[in-house]
C-alpha cells in the first residue's frame, strides 16, 4: 500500500480545493485508498509523482480521472421527487401566467449522468404536451466529469436506475434496449445540452435562467466557496427565478439575497 505523506497529503488537498473547490481536508483515508490503484496503475512510486502528473499541461483525462474517483456520481430519476411536485404544481403555472417570452430555461448544475435534466424534460413535456403549444424549453446540463457527461449525452440507463419512473414515462419516452437496458428517445433529449463547466472558475456567458437545479453538489465545498457559487447563480437567474439544492443543504440567511420558500427552495426576489 502507497502511503500519503502529510505534506502529499495537504498537497493534494490545497489542488484540488484551490482549481475545483471540492474539499477533501477530511478525506485522507478516501484519497489514500480510492487512489492507490491509480498509482499502480501508472507505475507511480508515491502521491507526489501523481500529484506532478495531473499538473502537466493538457492532462485533462488525468484530472477527470481523478475527480471521478474522489467524488460520488450517484443519481436516478426522480430524485428529491418534492422539486419535480414544486414544478409542476407551482413554477409551471406561474411561467404560464407571467412569462410573456414563451420560453423556459433550466440549468442542471453538476448532472452527473443526466438523469436531473432528462427527468426535468419529462415532466415540461408532460405539462406542455395537452393544451398548452407554442412553449419552448431548453435544460442546460452541466458537470466537471466528462465520463458523466458522456453517459448522460448516451442517455442509455438500467432498468435500476429508472425504478421511479412512472409506468407510461416508459412507453412514452424511453425504447428498450437489450434486456435491461433503456434508452431516451429522441423527442426528449433534444431539449437537453450538455457542457463541461468547473463551478469554481467564472461563470461562460448564458442567457439568465428561470431555475437552477445545485443538489448535493456543494457537499463538496466549504461554507466560503457555497456563498460565492450561491451569489453567482442569483446573478444567473431571471427575477423571481428559483434556486433547488440538495434536502441536506441549506443556504445561509445573511449570505445571499435569495428569499427562502420551502425546505431546498429558494426564490430571487
Amino acid at each position: 500500500m502507497i502511503r500519503l505523506t502529510d505534506q502529499e497529503f495537504q498537497n493534494i488537498v490545497s489542488y484540488i480545493k484551490n482549481n475545483y473547490g471540492i474539499n477533501l481536508a477530511n478525506k485522507r483515508q478516501l484519497i489514500e485508498a480510492r487512489m492507490y490503484s491509480v498509482l499502480v496503475e501508472k507505475g507511480l512510486k508515491n502521491f507526489s509523482e501523481y500529484l506532478t502528473l495531473i499538473q502537466q499541461p493538457n492532462n485533462s483525462e488525468e484530472i477527470t480521472q481523478m475527480l471521478n474517483k474522489l467524488t460520488t456520481n450517484h443519481t436516478y430519476f426522480m430524485r428529491e421527487p418534492a422539486h419535480f411536485e414544486f414544478i409542476k404544481t407551482k413554477f409551471l403555472p406561474a411561467q404560464e401566467r407571467f412569462n410573456r417570452r414563451r420560453s423556459i430555461r433550466i440549468w442542471s448544475a453538476g448532472c452527473s449522468s443526466g438523469e436531473e435534466a432528462y427527468t426535468t424534460s419529462m415532466v415540461l413535456k408532460d405539462y406542455f404536451s395537452v393544451g398548452r403549444p407554442g412553449w419552448d424549453f431548453r435544460i442546460l446540463a452541466t458537470d466537471i466529469s466528462e465520463k458523466a457527461m458522456s453517459a448522460g449525452k448516451n442517455a442509455t440507463y438500467s432498468a435500476e436506475a429508472l425504478k421511479n419512473v412512472p409506468p407510461s414515462w416508459l412507453t412514452r419516452y424511453f425504447m428498450k434496449q437489450g434486456t435491461d437496458q433503456y434508452r431516451i428517445n429522441d423527442d426528449v433529449r433534444r431539449h437537453v445540452t450538455f457542457q463541461k463547466l468547473n463551478l469554481m472558475l467564472p461563470f461562460p456567458p448564458m442567457q439568465p435562467f428561470d431555475l437552477i437545479f445545485c443538489r448535493n453538489v456543494m457537499i463538496y465545498f466549504d461554507q466560503e466557496d457555497r456563498n460565492k457559487l450561491i451569489n453567482k447563480y442569483y446573478e444567473m437567474l431571471n427575477p423571481g427565478g428559483y434556486l433547488l439544492i440538495g434536502h441536506s443543504e441549506t443556504i445561509q440567511r445573511d449570505s445571499s439575497k435569495f428569499i427562502y420558500l420551502e425546505p431546498s427552495v429558494y426564490q430571487k426576489g
